[in-house]
Formats: structure tokens, C-alpha cells, sequence
């Protein structure tokens, strides 16, 4: 006797279904996200402010975190599309939709009144709600195309670099593909390319993984402990704390640099790296450069004349000058 496979049974063995319940355990993970996007801020107010000896946040360990984190927020952001698709329509889509646009163009007119110079045109915020709509379509089309696009949208940057992108990519009004050769000046550049696969790679495994991970004892996890439900609370509601986080922190450090004032030691290292590489194109020898370097950073302190971001006058500028003259003389230079 042969069992006979209905219809509707046939299309449940071989398409999970995506679950509709909002899982705890997704939103515990952008909370740890959350968490470490703000101690990476945490990192780089400091060094901004001068409060450490140098911004940790800028070294290549920072840069590499700065990375990791805004990889974890956006394939976070493709495996809630995919939730999001199982438990409700398109007024949920549109709402969320359209506070995170709000929420990145009200960080552009900020940063743009704030920081003029390096203003905020396409960060992370602005990725998410374009990226939130470029991805629709991958939410039906066959897994391995949304594999191989994702793919694609990563190695965007490299490929495009190895081909000879055009000049044209570098316009202003293309910057956020992320595709020119041109990095602009601004606190946050989360362009499409490469970031965008990661929303798509988070669409692959919301798709591959969702209703097995819902239908597991992790997906059914549900806090208890407070500290438990304060986190999945957070995940819910990442977007208000994102807004409020940096300026939370920024008020705090801007109070502590009031009273404390910069680091004793803040700027130094960069002062040496900048001489030595002009030492060098004087003509110094490496060891004899480091050497100039560290003589001037001393002199500079002896005469007072030490202290970042201040005005000189002009006969504390002819000082410093004279100062790093002599010590750059003393290691054999001219």
C-alpha cells in the first residue's frame, strides 16, 4: 500500500514554512549587536574627545570591529524581512519603512548642521531603509540567486576596482553605490556595495534556517530573567536606541572632558607618526627620524608649547618650528 502525498502536504515538506511568532532569540541578538555598536561609539567619543592617548576606534582593530558590527546589524536586517514577511502585511513593512527613512534623514540635517565637513549622507540608517526595498524581490526569488547576489553585492567594490570603474562613479550623487575609487569624508559610509549582500546573505538564512530555528528549542526560548527581557526589549526597539545612545554618550564625555580635560598623552603618537614621515621626506634616516621625534615632542612640552587643536601665536609658532628645527639637526639633518 502507497501513502499518497496531498497537494498541500507536498508543498509543506518541500517549502518550510516561514514562522510567523516573533523570536526572542533574534531580537538577543541584535541587542548584542546593539551592545557592541555602542562600546565601538564608546571607543571613538573617547578619542575624539581626547580623552585617551589616541582614538582606538580609527586603528585597524577598530576598523575591523567598526565592520564586524554593521555586517551583524544588516544580515540581521535580512533575517527580519523574512520574519517580518511571515507575520504581517505591508502596513507593518511601510511603518517601519518609513520611521528608519525618517530617522536617516533626520542624522543628515543633524550632522550637516554639527559637522558640516564630514556630515552623514548615506550611513547605516540609510543603507537599511534602501537596502529594506532593493531586497524585496529576494524574499520569492530562488535561494541559490539570492546566494550568487549576495555573493555578487560583496565582491562589488573588488570587482569593480579590477574592471577600471569609470570616473563617473565617483560623483557625488553615486557615492552611495560604493562602487568609485573615492572614500568621502563623513562619520559614517555604509554604502550598497558591499553592504547590501549582507542583507541579502541575512534573506539566505532566514529563508534556509528560519523555520528550523523556530521550530527548535532556541527559537522557542523566551527571557525570564530581567536582565533577559531588557536585552529582547532593546532588540524590539533597536532603532530608538540607536538614536538615543550616541548623543546619550557624547553629553556624558562632553561633562567629563569639561572637568578632567584631554589626556596628558592624547595626540602624541600621531605628533610622531606626522614627523617622522616628514623626517623622512627630508631625507632622514628611520632610526635618526624617531629619534628627531620624539626630541621635538619633548622640547615642545619644556616650552609649553604642547597642546592639540589650541591657536599659536605667531611667535609660538616661530618656537615650535625653531624647536623641531634643532632636534631634526641634532640627528644630522639640515
Amino acid at each position: 500500500m502507497t501513502a499518497t502525498v496531498t497537494p498541500s502536504r507536498r508543498t509543506a515538506i518541500q517549502t518550510p514554512s516561514i514562522p510567523v511568532r516573533r523570536l526572542a532569540i533574534v531580537d538577543l541578538a541584535r541587542a548584542v549587536a546593539l551592545l557592541a555598536m555602542a562600546l565601538y561609539h564608546l571607543t571613538w567619543d573617547l578619542g575624539f574627545l581626547r580623552l585617551t592617548p589616541e582614538n582606538a576606534a580609527l586603528s585597524p582593530i577598530g576598523r575591523l570591529a567598526a565592520h564586524g558590527i554593521a555586517g551583524s546589524f544588516l544580515v540581521l536586517v535580512g533575517i527580519s524581512l523574512v520574519l517580518a514577511r511571515g507575520r504581517g502585511g505591508w502596513r507593518s513593512y511601510l511603518l517601519r519603512l518609513g520611521r528608519i527613512a525618517a530617522a536617516a534623514g533626520a542624522i543628515s540635517l543633524a550632522t550637516l548642521w554639527l559637522f558640516p565637513e564630514s556630515w552623514i549622507f548615506f550611513g547605516i540608517l540609510h543603507c537599511i531603509a534602501l537596502s529594506s526595498v532593493l531586497a524585496l524581490p529576494a524574499l520569492a526569488a530562488p535561494l541559490p540567486l539570492v546566494w550568487v547576489g549576495a555573493a555578487l553585492v560583496l565582491a562589488g567594490p573588488a570587482l569593480a576596482a579590477a574592471a577600471g570603474a569609470p570616473a563617473i562613479l565617483d560623483a557625488p550623487g553615486l557615492l552611495f553605490l560604493g562602487l568609485g575609487s573615492v572614500v568621502p569624508t563623513t562619520n559614517d559610509y555604509v554604502p550598497l556595495c558591499p553592504w547590501f549582500g549582507c542583507v541579502l546573505a541575512g534573506i539566505g538564512l532566514g529563508r534556509a534556517a528560519g523555520p528550523r530555528l523556530a521550530a527548535s528549542r532556541l527559537g522557542a526560548w523566551v527571557p525570564r530573567r530581567r536582565i533577559g527581557r531588557l536585552a529582547a526589549a532593546a532588540g524590539r526597539h533597536s532603532l530608538a536606541v540607536y538614536l538615543v545612545h550616541q548623543p546619550v554618550l557624547l553629553g556624558l564625555l562632553y561633562g567629563v572632558a569639561a572637568l578632567t580635560g584631554p589626556h596628558p598623552r592624547a595626540g602624541e603618537a600621531q605628533f610622531l607618526r606626522d614627523y617622522r614621515a616628514t623626517c623622512a621626506e627630508a631625507g632622514g634616516g628611520a632610526a635618526a627620524c624617531r629619534v628627531a621625534a620624539r626630541c621635538a615632542l619633548v622640547r615642545l612640552r619644556e616650552e609649553g608649547l604642547w597642546r592639540m587643536g589650541g591657536s599659536f601665536t605667531a611667535e609660538e609658532q616661530a618656537r615650535a618650528i625653531a624647536a623641531s628645527r634643532t632636534c631634526f639637526r641634532a640627528v644630522g639633518g639640515r
